[in-house]
């Protein structure tokens, strides 16, 4: 580390559970962050200050009026502009020195593939539940930790699904890919402006600890927040060994998921209520 670095990240290297060798690590790992929202602007921003080494910034959709309410990264002068260029520019303005690479294209299919195959951690920070889905098939087949939250309203939910353990649920376990989603969005139902800052800082919180291999993750848990009363709930869940994704005869450990038509089903309500 460069004296540069052991400057900037200095509290981060007094804590006994990181120190040199696992800022070293957050240095050295790629994140994978698909949504540059009201979920991925917190994350982007704290995993960007904390030095990761590279971020992949995925979003297709552009800077908007309605979004300054709570996507934090953006401000009013780029409305209009590609959300993950905005994104890249507030990043590299806090920290010059981390790889930001927009995209600025809606994932899918092999392309989404590929691209999640390039990362060490995946987070997913979209309100959009078929990609939810297509994101965690692409964490599953290839074994990469996937920290997934999700806001609506005054409730939100954060769980991590770390496939590099062969015990480790998936997101379709707790959350089964249905045909009779409600579709449910922020721009209908409305959001707590903190939630998405509370969950996504939650979620880079993971992703940090995850990338330094440090304490213990949220896999196999779920936990849940009512903004309202402000009370958390704490879920735990196991993996299905009949998983149509996960298990031993899942579409996503053949890579047969690639193969499927992809299915337009968008809910945030469906990726908050626990079945």
């Amino acid at each position: 580390m460069t004296d540069d670095q052991l400057l900037r990240y200095s509290r981060h290297i007094l804590l006994d559970a990181i120190g040199i060798e696992g800022q070293e690590r957050i240095l050295a790992t790629h994140a994978l962050i698909i949504g540059a929202g009201g979920l991925g602007s917190p994350v982007a921003l704290y995993l960007a200050s904390a030095g990761i080494g590279k971020i992949t910034l995925v979003d297709d959709d552009t800077v908007d009026f309605t979004n300054l309410q709570r996507q934090i990264l953006h401000v009013q002068s780029r409305v209009g502009i590609a959300k993950a260029e905005s994104g890249k520019q507030a990043l590299a303005a806090i920290n010059p020195t981390v790889d930001v690479v927009p995209v600025q294209k809606r994932l899918a299919g092999a392309e989404l593939d590929a691209l999640v195959a390039t990362a060490n951690i995946v987070l997913d920070c979209t309100d959009n539940f078929s990609t939810r889905h297509a994101i965690n098939r692409a964490c599953v087949h290839h074994r990469k930790p996937l920290v997934s939250g999700a806001a609506i309203r005054f409730d939100g939910q954060i769980s991590v699904y770390d496939q590099r353990r062969d015990d480790a649920p998936c997101y379709h376990c707790l959350f089964p890919e249905a045909e009779d989603v409600e579709e449910v969005r922020c721009a209908v139902m409305g959001v707590l402006a903190p939630l998405t800052g509370i969950i996504g800082s939650m979620q880079a919180t993971e992703a940090l600890k995850l990338a330094a291999g440090i304490g213990q993750s949220l896999s196999g848990r779920l936990l849940l927040l009512d903004a309202l009363d402000m009370e958390w709930r704490s879920v735990k869940f196991r993996k299905d060994p009949d998983c149509a994704v996960c298990g031993p005869n899942g579409d996503a450990r053949a890579g047969e998921y690639l193969r499927r038509a992809d299915v337009d089903r968008e809910s945030a309500t469906a990726a908050c209520r626990l079945a």
